[in-house]
């Protein structure tokens, strides 16, 4: 426990490597009670960083904190106060240079997909799950609901018909279900939840929205927005094996393209960025796209080393 209590703390205040990451990766599969150890250290972390959060919001207005952080008595005392602090003094969860590995809080996720990599989990009888690439989800314990939170990435949720409702937390916000199929998508503080089939009940603060098939809402700090129609066959379209763009800016593309090839696409050239993209892509054929780009849009390719290339 001792051993993953440095290496959350070395991770989240530091400045890890990939190298660090693979070392972290290698202890973590030593036995189950070091991966263990290392989710239990995590937990810990994010509570702690919760819990210092609401105390300096509610400085800042004035008002009284009405609870402690209460520790295990068998935990360090570096992983509260490191949580506490790290929040304090506005860290956040430490994102890798380029987004090329995970942050902590998709390393100590219960389910997670690196990239190009898809996966179905069954979380409960009435609830199944397809995780896209790069995704990682963590089971919440529930006695009335099912319920999830997506950390991070893209999943396909469908859920049958049953007394327990499935919530999916994601962001700031709550998806609800009884007898759905939806897709949501939490990606660098935005959240977009299509319906695909079913009622969807989507919340955020004092804000709801209920979705009917094919149409979508997204939400950020800046709110709630107001559900739209969209093509739900193309949202999903990454479940059959497919990337679907219409009227894409290259930037937006190379974006998504990222997710799933390895390495870094970098676009230098604003100009080439704004060019719209129509097309349809098969996931296991990406590392034929920047051959593609280069051939639409006559750019220059500059190949970089750990799989890094630069588009002007």
């Amino acid at each position: 426990m001792d051993e993953a209590l440095d290496w959350v703390v070395r991770l989240k205040t530091g400045t890890p490597t990939q190298a660090d990451v693979d070392v972290l990766q290698r202890w973590r599969r030593q036995s189950p009670a070091h991966e263990d150890a290392f989710r239990t250290a995590a937990r810990l972390f994010r509570s702690a960083r919760t819990a210092a959060q609401e105390l300096v919001e509610e400085r800042a207005s004035g008002g009284v904190a009405s609870a402690t952080l209460q520790r295990p008595r068998h935990l360090a005392r570096r992983a509260v106060l490191g949580g506490a602090i790290a929040t304090t003094v506005g860290f956040v969860v430490i994102r890798p240079p380029l987004g090329l590995w995970p942050s902590l809080a998709e390393l100590s996720a219960d389910y997670r997909t690196g990239k190009g990599e898809q996966r179905k989990v069954g979380v409960a009888s009435d609830v199944s799950l397809e995780l896209n690439t790069q995704t990682s989800i963590a089971l919440q314990s529930a006695s009335d609901e099912t319920r999830i939170e997506l950390i991070s990435g893209e999943a396909s949720a469908t859920k049958l018909s049953s007394p327990k409702p499935l919530v999916m937390l994601a962001g700031d916000g709550r998806i609800t279900v009884l007898q759905a199929s939806f897709n949501a998508r939490c990606l660098d503080g935005t959240v977009s939840v299509t319906c695909l089939d079913g009622v969807v009940t989507v919340e955020q603060g004092r804000n709801t929205v209920q979705l009917h098939k094919a149409e979508q809402v997204t939400y950020s700090r800046s709110g709630l927005e107001a559900p739209v129609p969209v093509d739900a066959m193309q949202v999903a379209a990454w479940q059959t094996g497919l990337l679907i763009f219409r009227d894409r800016p290259l930037a937006s593309v190379v974006d998504e393209v990222n997710r799933y090839r390895m390495g870094k696409i970098i676009i230098a050239n604003a100009e080439l960025k704004r060019r719209l993209v129509n097309g349809t892509f098969q996931l296991d054929k990406l590392e034929n796209f920047v051959a593609q780009v280069e051939q639409l849009f006559g750019a220059r390719i500059t190949p970089l080393p750990g799989g890094v290339v630069l588009l002007s």
